[in-house]
């Protein structure tokens, strides 16, 4: 393939496997799917149902029990009286190191507003200032305070609590504990609906069965899982993404992994979700120290612990590489042990609970994997590239965060893209029922084996984590390559697949781009390079073969983005 703004050596492309799916039982009908049940794929089905179409929520697991719930600083909006829409836009155009697309930016800094007001609406219990208004705070790469949060530092588990409600009242049906296997095609190629599986407790399918849809609105979360450590839940194994590459979808900057830097550290062999320490504790004045007690981001950046995410990362990263050590501390006991308990009550529970005092004692915190900032290509509408097929939140590329997210950008863009892809598809769909033939775009015979997993993860952490290395990648391709098969499906062969398909996206990617951009380093380019301020793209083909092109960006893209 060839890739980039420069002919380089053609390269075998990579293979990822197609699911051997299981003959359909049943068959039913819908104006749309909605898979997922985050804060995207909630406001979307909510919306949906709002203007009275007919909507199937479909998660693999409980309602509501996505990443959304995890997020504890809050949602970014220009509120506070000291703010305006042009702060928030340059900050958002800063983080994402050259690769946001500016007017995406620009519509989510101005409809974030709204979209705060409909969550109180619906009736969010956002924590308040005295003034009855929102109280806001601040976080990594924001110049004003405008986080707006709830319970302290619960704020996506407020979401959630919020929008399920509105669901359930809404009367909306969710097909919980089931499986999006592959999407449904009509004879001109548009998506037309989803093949799936109901997943019993032990992880086997069962009543396989077609959804017919106008539209399928994937809001399906990250991949975070496909680490072998990740803040993200279990089931962030990347499925959407996976999903719409084999129903023929592009998707872009998958590379942009972004990496928290203030995970609890627990030990070398740590794997599976891990403890998140909110940039907000760094908002409201906590540090980044060694162990001797010398500031880590002092000298760093101009903005020092409060530095956009990437930048704090990679120091991190390149500090623990210098000393040896295997991670550093965060300094919050100067906040008082009253202040923590009321601001952060779950952040200290969670710590006290691993054995650690965030109140009494630096604790232990290095960098992890905790956002995608790429996924399937797509406005900020939902529209991909595969008529009938959309995505929001997460698992969509929208140019919005570029190559580095924007702290308490994300929950912000679900809530905006959703109602923003609920108003399209209401205005764009018919009124009739979905008919005529349906099948699966491709149907292979083999899966990822689940026993590779483990080893999957393990190497895309050593090879594709906060710095990387040509090597480092090309033997993560390698482990990859080999990876074995089988010819049984259940949940741990989809997630299995899906882990595999996207770490083999993200190999290419990074292995592909010779330079250093947000979220992407690798230490044999340590700097960003002018020709390379492109996104670059995916899809495979009918045989599964992996095909990259790159996506330039205008010149006011590459002016505006730069600054």
């Amino acid at each position: 393939m060839t890739v980039g703004p420069r002919r380089t050596a053609p390269v075998a492309p990579a293979v990822v496997p197609a699911l051997p799916l299981p003959e359909a039982t049943w068959r039913r009908t819908s104006d749309v799917v909605v898979v997922g049940s985050g804060a995207a794929g909630l406001m979307t089905a909510l919306a949906l149902a709002a203007a009275g179409r007919r909507v199937v929520v479909v998660t693999k697991g409980a309602l509501g029990a996505g990443s959304t719930r995890w997020a504890q600083g809050g949602l970014a909006a220009v509120l506070g009286a000291d703010d305006d829409a042009a702060l928030h836009r340059q900050d958002t155009l800063t983080a994402g190191a050259g690769l946001c697309d500016p007017a995406a930016v620009a519509t989510l800094v101005a409809e974030a507003p709204a979209a705060i007001a409909l969550l109180q609406d619906l009736g969010a219990r956002l924590d308040l200032g005295g003034d009855g208004r929102p109280a806001l705070t601040r976080e990594g790469g924001h110049s004003r305070d405008r986080i707006v949060h709830a319970g302290g530092d619960a704020s996506g588990a407020e979401v959630t609590r919020t929008l399920v409600g509105a669901l359930a009242a809404a009367g909306v049906e969710v097909l919980e504990g089931t499986v999006a296997l592959d999407a449904l095609h009509a004879a001109d190629g548009s998506v037309a609906g989803l093949r799936v599986a109901r997943v019993t407790d032990g992880g086997a399918l069962t009543g396989a069965g077609d959804l017919r849809a106008h539209a399928v609105v994937l809001a399906t979360g990250g991949y975070g899982q496909a680490y072998a450590a990740a803040t993200s839940p279990a089931g962030t194994t990347g499925d959407g993404l996976a999903l719409a590459l084999r129903a023929g979808a592009e998707v872009a900057d998958v590379e942009m992994v972004q990496f928290h830097p203030t995970v609890l550290w627990r030990g070398p062999g740590a794997a599976g979700q891990q403890v998140l320490i909110s940039e907000a504790v760094r908002g409201e004045g906590a540090v980044l120290v060694d162990r001797a007690g010398r500031r880590v981001m002092a000298g760093a950046h101009p903005m020092a612990d409060l530095a956009p995410r990437d930048v704090v990362s990679a120091t991190v990263a390149a500090h623990l590489a210098a000393t040896g050590e295997d991670h550093v501390l965060l300094d919050a006991m100067h906040l008082g042990a009253g202040f923590l308990e009321r601001r952060f009550p779950g952040i200290l529970r969670a710590c006290r609970e691993a054995g650690f005092d965030l109140a009494a004692e630096p604790v232990p915190v290095a960098p992890g994997a905790h956002y995608t900032c790429g996924g399937v290509l797509a406005d900020l509408d939902g529209r991909t590239g595969v008529s009938g097929l959309l995505a929001v939140g997460e698992v969509a590329c929208t140019g919005v965060h570029g190559a580095n997210r924007l702290a308490s950008n994300s929950i912000t863009e679900g809530l905006v893209a959703a109602r923003r892809c609920a108003a399209l598809l209401d205005a764009a769909l018919p009124e009739a029922p979905p008919d005529g033939p349906v099948a699966p775009r491709t149907a292979g015979t083999t899966a990822a084996d689940p026993a590779a997993r483990a080893a999957i993860g393990v190497a895309t952490s050593r090879h594709a984590g906060v710095l990387r290395t040509a090597a480092g990648l090309a033997e993560l391709a390698g482990v990859l390559a080999a990876t074995p098969r089988t010819g049984e499906l259940d949940l741990a062969a989809v997630e299995a697949t899906a882990v595999h398909t996207v770490a083999t996206v993200l190999a290419t990617a990074a292995l592909a781009r010779p330079e250093s951009r947000g979220c992407h380093r690798r230490a044999d380019a340590p700097g960003s390079r002018p020709e390379w301020q492109v996104r670059l793209a995916h899809r495979i083909d009918g045989t599964g073969h992996l095909h990259t092109r790159t996506v330039p960006l205008t010149a006011a893209d590459q002016t505006q983005g730069a600054a």
